[in-house]
């Protein structure tokens, strides 16, 4: 019976465990903040898997956890910078895509825990844009994290940055990156589904991955409803500097 799973899956027992309590715990954490779940659950899952795999199946998985969310904080999105956000990232994804597709595996992984750590580290200093907010600037930035959402699956990141640097509260933030994020991935699926990039076996794991996720959506729901989400946003960073320097170190040793 686990033989036919593991053959529909590509996953070994211990490839699913892993994957299961990596997923579980990005959920718990995209719930409460609104933001990591996708630099959590790549930077996790390309320890085990390719990123050629892992992206599509994270882009997946964001749009699900979307669907959950995106009731709940509908009005409370900002769609003044959305829509400038989104139209950038429909420039600049169809370009990530093709370096999915295109750059070898091992160099991806390198450019994906790259790209997280220097994040984390940027949001654990604080750092804000200091230039003002313009409709350029808007679309530049969301060009930027469509190329590297379409590439790494963690086009969120920088625009987490964005909204932190802008008045907008935590409620305010958490609900706009929550449609965008919803917006974005599944313009990027679309567009992994014409590039060959979501394979059978792809889709049976992302089904079962969605039940990790809603039970972690729900349990981190209920954490941000009764306390402030920075309590968490420290110990969501430090897991992501963690995996990046695994992630490296792994690929360097390989």
């Amino acid at each position: 019976m686990y033989f036919e799973f593991e053959i529909l899956t590509g996953l070994s027992p211990f490839m699913l465990i892993f994957a299961v309590l990596a997923i579980g715990l990005a959920a718990i954490i995209r719930g409460y903040s609104g933001f990591g779940f996708s630099a959590l659950t790549v930077t996790s899952l390309s320890l085990i898997l390719p990123p050629a795999e892992v992206v599509p199946t994270a882009f997946l998985l964001e749009i699900a956890a979307s669907i959950h969310m995106l009731p709940l904080v509908w009005r409370q999105v900002d769609w003044k910078i959305l829509r400038w956000l989104v139209l950038g990232a429909v420039l600049g994804t169809p370009f990530g895509i093709a370096l999915l597709s295109e750059v070898p595996q091992g160099t991806m992984r390198l450019v994906i825990y790259g790209l997280v750590l220097t994040a984390s580290l940027l949001l654990w200093k604080d750092f804000r844009f200091k230039r003002s907010v313009g409709r350029i600037w808007t679309i530049g930035l969301g060009s930027f994290s469509g190329l590297v959402n379409g590439s790494a699956g963690i086009g969120g990141l920088p625009v987490v940055l964005f909204l932190l640097s802008t008045s907008s509260g935590a409620a305010l933030t958490r609900a706009s990156l929550v449609a965008y994020l919803f917006f974005t991935d599944v313009y990027a699926s679309i567009l992994s589904g014409s590039q060959d990039l979501m394979s059978s076996s792809l889709l049976w794991r992302t089904g079962v991955f969605l039940i990790p996720l809603t039970i972690g959506i729900y349990i981190g729901h209920l954490r941000f409803v009764k306390t402030s989400p920075e309590s968490f946003r420290k110990f969501a960073l430090c897991l992501q500097i963690f995996l990046s320097l695994v992630g490296v170190v792994q690929v360097l040793a390989a």
